[in-house]
Parts: C-alpha cells; structure tokens; sequence
C-alpha cells in the first residue's frame, strides 16, 4: 500500500489530517533538518500501523512524499 503526504516540518503543533484514503496532511514540529522530520514521520505512521515494514519511497528532502506500508 502506499500513502502519499504533505508534510509542514517546524510547525507550533503537530497535527495529522487525512485528505483521503491515501493521501495525508500533516505538520510537525520537528525541523526539516538532520532528517528530525522524516524521522518523525516514521514514527508517527508506524505507531498507526504497528506490525508493518514502512519506508519513505521518494520525497526525502522534499515537503510531499510517497511512503511503502507492507501488508506483512
């Protein structure tokens, strides 16, 4: 399954809105640096889909990606 995102790093609060079944937006505090915001990111779609292998397919340095989640 894949799940594109627009993402806003450095925000004043995180908030997750899902646009539709595939498409999420979402603004996070963490900085677009060091990659804080792509690991965040992770995080959040792994505590939301526990027991997958998930990955960001393309967009690592860019405010819109695309992320793999396996149906293991």
């Amino acid at each position: 399954m894949y799940i594109k995102i627009r993402v806003i790093a450095g925000a004043k609060k995180e908030i997750i809105t899902q646009e539709s079944a595939d498409h999420y937006k979402i603004s996070i505090r963490e900085p677009a640096e060091r990659n804080l915001a792509n690991a965040r990111i992770l995080e959040i779609f792994r505590s939301k889909f526990p027991d997958r292998n998930i990955k960001i397919i393309s967009g690592h340095h860019s405010p819109s990606k695309l992320l793999a989640i396996d149906d293991d």
